[in-house]
């Protein structure tokens, strides 16, 4: 659970909503696939909250479900996304410019860059 003093550089960033905690949650782990339940407890949003927009992370093809076991199936991000590359890639922007103080999407080619230098 994160409380307000251990948010992450991409909530305090970005504002911390339900939507924003889960793909928090899912940036931070997206080699891993985990059930709907795992997924509400470790972002610290309510299974009921995911259930409203879920659904539209899988249509819109940012989550996509992996397996089914039992009668849980198990979700991760979809990493071929382009969105969910960019949503990466500014998490780690967001990371080394909180630690390392300077912007570090200028030390990317240009070609890498989230935004026109």
């Amino acid at each position: 659970m994160k409380t307000k003093e251990n948010r992450s550089f991409f909530l305090e960033q970005l504002g911390d909503t339900p939507k924003l905690r889960v793909l928090d949650f899912l940036i931070g782990n997206h080699l891993f696939d985990f059930p709907m339940t795992e997924i509400a407890r470790e972002s610290n949003v309510s299974y009921n909250s995911i259930v409203t927009f879920f659904d539209n992370f899988i249509k819109s093809g940012i989550v996509v479900k992996t397996r089914k076991v039992g009668k849980s199936d198990y979700y991760k991000l979809n990493l071929e996304n382009p969105f969910v590359i960019k949503l990466i890639q500014l998490d780690w922007s967001l990371v080394e410019d909180g630690v390392l103080g300077e912007s570090a999407s200028a030390k990317l080619p240009k070609s890498e860059q989230l935004v026109p230098a």
